[in-house]
């Protein structure tokens, strides 16, 4: 055989694979897919108004040492309407994708895609007719949003799979509008999930190597079965082949919060929380690094109504494991204000238990650092590599966000020294040594020379810029005289 020959071969193989693969489990292929899923896919259109000046500007311009014709005219026309002209309103269209989810005509989009909107048009697959949408709902912290059209028929729909069972190489497809070109199919793999890219506080995105572009975002992404596992959302700039899908679990909860209240309540516990590194999870007594470490507490607030406190370690709630802050974000916001959680912690080298009854997820802010007064006395912490002080004025303690006059400042940190090492900064006020409350040096250096050399660590509560964190610093050897 020769080479063109076995080229051939092997393409075809190649081509033929997926669907021969995909019917001998049952599962339809990709042409059977778009053929059933496509009609549920349609194409979105905005408008919006925006103002602008309405003072006409030069648009030619001339070369040096000549002059433009028209510079006359544009002078002239600038100078009439020159200081009076009223602020003019221009059209301005947006385009994106959205999925059918009911016979009556409810469509999932993002948020992004329609929120600033002054009219929505939907357009259904081989179709002329233009529906002109009515906006039920937005929630900006998932990026999804729900539209309803009165089509006066009964309309094809897709429903929602199981996010949760997907699997990382699974095959899926996507539909959508990229750069105004309808009802595009393109096919991948699903590259990962749970990623975390920064784009909200509920991050646990789909990442796909089907071809997702401008335009795309609002349209689904389809498993082999023919359901929906994400809403394709957004790509990485410069990548190739790295586009990202809100789960279709997250996405569901929202849109049916959407479609009951037109708004999305969520669960608020009234924490401020960390990660615990290997180190932390060592100096609280844990076996590994897992759940989510409190670093303040908002009085008032449901955890502070539940019993919890500073220092305390999130494993569980509601008999769900918490691996990390971001699972303790997304397992807290999926729940109802009002609901009554049982909270597992780890406190002070053992599990308790707490009932929570949680509160509704309100933004909250907090105050940042402004000065820090006059300096006292201060010290050098030769163990950690920094030099402190206490804080004994009011008018600092206040600056630091601090309800009294509590703890250390750290006036300097020195290089290459375990402090350094840890990330702590001029300007954090140390509260709590493993746990325990320092207002001197002396209480400092108690906490080391005890508890810190038995484990060989210590770890610190530092109020910075208004919030609380926890950093754990590996004490350095002590050196010995040769």
């Amino acid at each position: 055989m020769n080479s063109k020959r076995l080229l051939g071969v092997f393409t075809l193989i190649t081509l033929m694979m997926l669907p021969v693969s995909a019917m001998a489990n049952g599962l339809p292929t990709f042409v059977e897919l778009a053929k059933k899923c496509g009609p549920s896919v349609v194409f979105i259109s905005t408008v919006n108004t925006v103002k602008q000046d309405g003072s006409t500007q030069n648009k030619f311009h001339s070369s040096p040492g000549q002059k433009n014709p028209l510079e006359d005219f544009f002078k002239q026309f600038e100078d009439r309407f020159k200081g009076n002209s009223p602020k003019q309103k221009r059209k301005q269209g947006g385009l994106g994708t959205g999925f059918i989810i009911s016979a009556d005509g409810y469509i999932v989009t993002n948020n992004h895609v329609v929120a600033s909107a002054d009219i929505v048009k939907v357009k259904l697959q081989n179709a002329d007719r233009e529906y002109t949408a009515k906006l039920i709902g937005l929630d900006k912290e998932t990026d999804l949003a729900l539209l309803k059209i009165d089509a006066g028929k009964k309309l094809p729909f897709l429903s929602f799979a199981n996010s949760d069972k997907a699997q990382v190489g699974e095959w899926v497809m996507a539909i959508g509008n990229p750069f105004g070109l309808g009802h595009t199919v393109t096919k991948g793999i699903i590259s990962a999930k749970g990623r975390i890219i920064g784009a909200g506080p509920f991050d646990n995105f789909i990442q796909t190597d089907a071809s997702i572009n401008p335009g795309n975002s609002g349209g689904p992404l389809i498993d082999m079965k023919g359901k929906v596992l994400g809403i394709n959302t957004m790509i990485l700039a410069n990548g190739q082949g790295i586009g990202f899908a809100i789960p279709s679990n997250m996405a569901e909860n929202v849109i049916s919060q959407l479609k009951t209240n037109n708004k999305v309540s969520r669960g608020w516990l009234g924490v401020t929380i960390q990660d615990a590194d290997a180190n932390t999870a060592k100096a609280l007594g844990l076996s590994s690094k897992t759940g989510a470490l409190v670093s303040s507490v908002n009085p008032g607030d449901p955890a502070d109504k539940g019993g919890m406190k500073v220092g305390d370690v999130i494993l569980e709630v509601g008999g769900a494991k918490i691996d990390d802050t971001n699972d303790l974000l997304r397992t807290i916001a999926a729940l109802l204000p009002g609901k009554k959680v049982d909270v597992q912690v780890w406190r002070k080298g053992q599990a308790k238990n707490l009932l929570v009854t949680l509160g509704e997820r309100n933004g909250k802010t907090v105050v940042a650092v402004k000065d820090f007064g006059p300096k006292a006395k201060q010290e050098t912490v030769e163990e950690l590599g920094l030099v402190a002080r206490s804080i004994d004025r009011e008018a600092e303690a206040k600056a630091l966000g601090l309800a009294k006059m509590e703890g250390l400042l750290v006036i300097e940190v020195q290089p290459n020294t375990p402090a350094e090492e840890a990330a702590i900064a001029v300007g954090d006020a140390i509260l709590e040594a493993n746990q325990h409350k320092v207002n001197t040096i002396e209480d400092l250096r108690k906490i080391i020379n005890s508890e810190g050399k038995e484990r060989g660590l210590v770890m610190l509560l530092i109020k910075r810029q208004g919030r609380n964190i926890f950093r754990t610093i590996e004490l350095a050897p002590k050196k010995t005289a040769e």
